[in-house]
């Protein structure tokens, strides 16, 4: 982990309320350069909301989301991926009928530039950047083990490949962030192990990652910091050795069968 110790996402207070259901309520935390930030908890304890808020597919009800020192709380979606967040879903949203390729070339689109008229008229600079879109979607799947299914139909692929194709498109945007939500849901051994490989092979091209995960076991072992959340607020966070050990974690979430 790098040793700048400098918040590249902060949350202040961040609080989510749905009429009288609070879904997120005063949670603040903090994610440094290339950390891996688990956030963990039982169904419903507001991982997924504060994902949503941090990446302007929900507003906040209270509190703020910093990124690179700069306020984007209540940015749409584009606009926070614009500014260098990127994330998965936990139920898998590829494009299925288009290939791989396809799928990966579409994340590209917040780096793109060519105006509507350069797209039309196939000037000069948008054949270019088509073809640069091409070439970093192409260089995007190898990275991440994909570069011999690139022709392939998306949703021909295996779980655990649609997941990587996912992951790949999130890279295409070339973020400083990526948000996994639930990476390793429905994978087998060998596919969880692999995932594994690739987040720590994320990190060390200098991108953090903030990760929701019903596997504790992968959580303890990848993890440089733990959050854990329980119906919407924080009731701990540390390294994962001490939050392992924590009575109100263990009572909360790790201690029960249904939630592990």
């Amino acid at each position: 982990m790098a040793e700048n110790t400098q918040h590249i996402l902060e949350t202040k207070q961040l609080s989510r309320h749905y009429g009288g259901v609070i879904a997120l309520n005063d949670v603040t935390m903090h994610v440094r350069p290339s950390e891996i930030f688990s956030l963990i908890g039982p169904n419903g304890a507001g991982k997924t909301t504060l994902f949503n808020c941090v990446t302007g597919l929900d507003k906040p009800t209270a509190g703020t989301v910093n990124f690179l020192g700069n306020q984007i709380t209540g940015l749409r979606p584009d606009q926070v991926t614009e500014r260098g967040i990127a994330r998965t879903f936990q139920n898998i949203r590829l494009f299925s009928d288009l290939t791989v390729l396809d799928n990966v070339k579409i994340g590209r689109h917040p780096r793109t530039s060519s105006a509507l008229i350069g797209s039309v008229l196939r000037t000069k600079k948008q054949r270019q950047e088509e073809a640069d879109i091409t070439e970093r979607a192409l260089e995007t799947l190898a990275f991440v083990g994909l570069d011999d299914v690139v022709e392939q139909t998306a949703g021909n692929l295996s779980y655990g490949d649609q997941r990587r194709v996912e992951i790949a498109r999130a890279l295409a945007t070339e973020p400083t962030l990526l948000l996994l939500d639930e990476p390793a849901a429905g994978m087998n051994p060998l596919e969880t192990q692999e995932l594994i490989e690739l987040i720590y092979t994320i990190r060390e091209q200098g991108i953090a990652v903030l990760l929701i995960e019903h596997d504790v076991k992968l959580v303890m072992q990848i993890s440089d910091w733990v959050t854990v959340l329980d119906h919407g607020e924080k009731i701990s966070d540390g390294k994962p050795a001490d939050v392992q050990n924590d009575e109100r974690v263990i009572t909360a979430y790790l201690g029960t069968t249904d939630d592990a």
